[in-house]
């Protein structure tokens, strides 16, 4: 006994409750996004069943592991690629978000800090890339929407005969901060605010108190690192014109 939820008839009745709060907060604040929020919850329960169930054969080997790591960094690509709307410019978003990922599970299994196992490999990949792709997307959405809203300051930098990559990161680099600002406050208030999952999860599996705060703090430290690798890559590919919606590209003037 674990002390974790169980499926059954309670889970389901919490779940169902949580969801009718959910949808009743949104209409109640006229926010327009309940369904949304109903697909949203639908195609998690989908989506985390059938996991279960691939995970459970997939944990076995470290290669299969990998191999499912590596379908998650694929599909969190693609994911912030859409949320950017640069799905053109894939290979870019992908070696952005790779430029935080790469390096942080390097470090956590190359150090011995983690043993390379396949219930440690997708956890711990699974929340740094997470993670990395949130960063990449908050990080983004912001510098596009400072692009669309100021493009006169992009002109007036290359009228003073700057070039156009570092009129656009001039304008961008400004906000870079803030697609951080939700890891560091997490980092900064684990434990007296909140307990985040690593930690819970370890308690839950059975694990010591010591050994939950010392998965936890290698996981914040491990996206503290990531994040801000993936959105200091992330801008330096947009300054370059690598990454960038197609309105915005059209918006900009030529190099």
């Amino acid at each position: 006994m674990t002390g974790g939820p169980a499926f059954g008839w309670a889970l389901c009745v919490a779940l169902v409750i949580l969801l009718a709060l959910a949808v009743a907060a949104a209409v109640w604040g006229r926010l327009g996004i309940s369904r949304d929020l109903v697909v949203a919850a639908v195609r998690s329960v989908v989506q985390l069943v059938a996991v279960s169930a691939v995970i459970a054969v997939v944990l076995r080997e470290v290669w299969s592991s990998m191999l499912f790591a590596a379908v998650m960094f694929t599909i969190a690509a693609w994911t912030a690629a859409g949320r950017l709307q640069a799905r053109r410019d894939l290979a870019w978003v992908a070696g952005s978000i790779a430029a935080g990922v790469a390096p942080v599970l390097l470090v956590i299994f190359g150090s011995g800090a983690v043993e390379l196992t396949g219930p440690a490999i997708i956890p711990i990949a699974g929340i740094v890339i997470g993670g990395s792709m949130t960063a990449n997307a908050l990080a983004g959405r912001r510098a596009f929407a400072t692009l669309r809203s100021d493009p006169g300051q992009v002109d007036a930098a290359l009228a003073l005969g700057l070039d156009r990559r570092y009129a656009i990161a001039n304008l961008i680099d400004r906000h870079a901060s803030e697609a951080l600002v939700p890891v560091i406050d997490q980092t900064r208030t684990v434990g007296l605010v909140t307990l985040p999952g690593a930690f819970v999860g370890v308690l839950l599996g059975g694990g010591s108190a010591a050994d939950a705060a010392a998965a936890q703090v290698l996981v914040l430290i491990g996206l503290l690192a990531a994040e801000t690798a993936t959105v200091v890559v992330s801008h330096r590919l947009i300054a370059d014109g690598r990454i960038l919606p197609v309105d915005v590209r059209d918006r900009l003037p030529a190099r």
